[in-house]
Parts: structure tokens; C-alpha cells; sequence
């Protein structure tokens, strides 16, 4: 799709910039994993901070933190609102540079909250 591989570069720039010290697990083509320093108590594994993943039709932005801190998300704007997909995901077609830099925000008040 036409315009997804700017998306993806933006949303993931906005990943590493907030991540800092997090580690990146993966980072190929169309496919970013960042984790945490601290192990999830069920698969003794670094845990999940955010993806960002190009998908056939859309770019996924996942903040895996926001599932179990979800006011974390209180004030955001209802276009960013419309963009979220379940607890942690937000879908993307096109870039926004409003809906980027809300989405920055909100990466690194998620990143303060799990430092």
C-alpha cells in the first residue's frame, strides 16, 4: 500500500525515541519489538513494552503496557480514540503529524510508567 512505508518509519522513530534503554528485541523491515528489563512472571521472558508492525492494511502501533494501566489513555483526543484497536493498538494508514505527536506523548508517559 501506497504511503504505508512512511507511516511505519514515523511510528517507529516515535517507538525508539520514547523506548530509550529498552531493549529492542527485533527490528527488521516492517517489524519493531521493544521490551522491558523486567520478566513476565509467566514466561520468565523480558517483557512487552511495543511493536510497531506493517500490516497489509495499516500500521499497527502497540503499547503493551496500556493493557493492564489503562488510564494511561485518559485524555486522549477522540481522533486518536478512533484509531485504537482494543486495549493496546492504534491503526494507522496514513501520517499525522497531530496524531504522531499525541501518540509520543503518550509513549513516554507509558515509558515513565514502567521505568
Amino acid at each position: 500500500m501506497p504511503g504505508f512505508d512512511e507511516v511505519y518509519a514515523g511510528l517507529r522513530a516515535i517507538m525508539l525515541e520514547a523506548a530509550g534503554d529498552l531493549t529492542v528485541a527485533r527490528d527488521l523491515p516492517g517489524d519493531l519489538e521493544v521490551r522491558t528489563p523486567v520478566l513476565d512472571a509467566k514466561t520468565r521472558q523480558p517483557g512487552w513494552f511495543g511493536t510497531v508492525t506493517l500490516k497489509k492494511s495499516y500500521v499497527a502501533y502497540h503499547l503493551i503496557p496500556l493493557y493492564d494501566a489503562p488510564a494511561l489513555t485518559e485524555g486522549l483526543s477522540d481522533a486518536l480514540t478512533k484509531r485504537r484497536q482494543g486495549k493496546t493498538c492504534f491503526n494507522f494508514k496514513v501520517v499525522d503529524e497531530a496524531l504522531f505527536a499525541e501518540v509520543a506523548m503518550l509513549t513516554r508517559r507509558v515509558r515513565a510508567a514502567v521505568a
